[in-house]
């Protein structure tokens, strides 16, 4: 057994962002993860739901776009080896929570593994509507958000997570992403979603 400390990260209180160069990326918040009869639950996961909740609320008003990020799995899916049989396409536990039920003008990417940006067409829909600012919430934080934040940092889009709006397996992959997003992604940890402001 080994244990090491998560060096300390900069978590910034507040943030004004352009609300027409911003979009919010939802990531997984599906049955199997966040529902307790979830073949993959994720118990910290119902605590976000209420937060993302407002920043979508507040989001959408603003004029920022909203997208989704919904994993997806067939028949015979090599993942399955690793997770066991998960968010199966039509299933139950695919669906996206009904709290969080995507609404009209917004724009749900199926993906197939862990990055939200990795054979879709996720990069494109941005680029096309002129964003430059992504606030990923949802869940697994150090799987599919962290994996799907570094594609975005990669691709030059500015990342912002708010603390209160992802969730994850234990305390150290909850940190080790945040750490992660401030040091080498050079991205935003807001403390919460209330700190996020969109503006004109």
């Amino acid at each position: 057994m080994a244990s090491v400390e998560v060096p300390e990260y900069e978590i910034v209180e507040s943030v004004e962002l352009k609300a027409r160069e911003t979009a919010v990326i939802v990531v997984d918040m599906q049955n199997d993860f966040v529902k307790p009869q979830g073949k993959l639950y994720v118990p910290t996961a119902e605590k976000t739901v209420e937060p993302i909740r407002r920043l979508l609320n507040r989001a959408r008003s603003a004029g920022a776009r909203v997208f989704y990020t919904q994993d997806t799995h067939y028949d015979n899916d090599p993942e399955y080896e690793i997770w066991g049989e998960h968010v199966r396409y039509g299933t139950w536990g695919w669906q996206i929570i009904d709290e969080l039920k995507p609404r009209e003008g917004d724009i749900v990417v199926m993906k197939t593994r862990y990055d939200g940006f990795y054979g879709t067409p996720l990069d494109d829909l941005l680029r096309v509507y002129g964003i430059k600012n992504t606030v990923i919430v949802g869940t697994v934080a150090n799987i599919c958000v962290l994996h799907t934040a570094a594609s975005a940092s990669l691709r030059w889009y500015k990342v912002i997570v708010p603390m209160d709006g992802i969730s994850a397996l234990t305390d150290f992959d909850y940190h080790a992403t945040l750490r992660q997003v401030s040091w080498l992604y050079k991205g935003l940890v807001v403390k919460s979603v209330d700190g996020i402001r969109f503006i004109d």
